[in-house]
């Protein structure tokens, strides 16, 4: 359970960490801000308490993994890890410029700290398996983290996935969706409809919760209610909203991949406190 002083702490980290992205996205005048945004608190929390990580040594064996299937994020992830100091808060100047370490969409291979190359949506759940899987047969105790969009659960590669870690009893495997009920196109409702998601997970063999996902203290709990399971995968659906944090863009079915210039972001910065 979080104390009162861890709870400041992460919702500081959080606001950090919205500031960074806005920043950076701003700086090179497009991006992915809705949806990197609507993961800042989970990503505080993962990286502020929960994860077992080393950011003097990113290829710690013993570490913690976090798969970001949803890539086009990334900038909320760089953000994060730049704060935790996996390398300088200046490279956050250079995202998706030529020659940058820090591509639109996570590459393992060029920003330390990233796990798993992602961004073909549908994808990094299938990966979060393998790694999952990979460290039982090595006897690594460590917990392999995913996030999903909500969007890229209308892809059938998922499905497939939640079979294999369901058959494989991957249970040092936790998984979110980020439900901000929007993907690229539109609403995900009207694009096509997920259904109940939680009887689906759960039909599928996983433990399943649904939290709001701006919440710290109930993801932290849902978080150690996944640990505590025995033998089951766990999914985790998070209510968000996308763009969370930056008026201009708030819950507006353009912020996918959106313009803006830093003058927009300063003053959203600025409104964060």
């Amino acid at each position: 359970m979080l104390t009162s002083q861890e709870l400041q702490q992460l919702s500081d980290f959080a606001k950090e960490i919205r500031k960074k992205t806005l920043y950076a996205i701003g700086n090179l005048g497009v991006g992915h801000i809705g949806g990197s945004l609507s993961i800042a608190d989970l990503l505080a929390l993962l990286y502020g308490k929960v994860m077992r990580i080393d950011p003097d040594n990113p290829q710690w064996e013993q570490r913690d993994l976090l798969v970001l299937s949803k890539g086009h994020a990334g900038p909320a992830l760089y953000a994060t890890l730049a704060l935790k100091g996996y390398f300088p808060l200046s490279e956050l100047d250079t995202l998706n410029v030529g020659g940058t370490n820090l591509p639109s969409h996570c590459d393992r291979t060029k920003t330390p700290g990233i796990d798993m190359t992602t961004g073909s949506l549908g994808q990094g759940l299938s990966a979060a398996c393998g790694l999952a899987y990979a460290r039982r047969v090595d006897g690594n105790t460590c917990h392999v983290y995913a996030i999903i969009g909500d969007g890229e659960s209308q892809e059938g590669q998922n499905w497939e996935a939640a079979m294999f870690a369901s058959h494989y009893k991957l249970d040092h495997l936790i998984t979110f969706t980020d439900n901000n009920k929007m993907q690229i196109d539109g609403l995900t409702e009207q694009i096509m409809g997920l259904g109940d998601l939680e009887a689906k997970w759960n039909s599928f063999g996983w433990f399943t919760q649904r939290v709001d996902g701006h919440d710290l203290k109930a993801m932290d709990e849902a978080i150690e209610r996944a640990k505590a399971q025995s033998g089951k995968p766990s999914m985790i659906i998070l209510d968000t909203i996308k763009g969370k944090g930056a008026s201009f863009c708030e819950g507006k079915v353009t912020n996918h991949n959106m313009n803006f210039d830093l003058q927009t972001a300063n003053a959203a910065i600025a409104e964060l406190g």
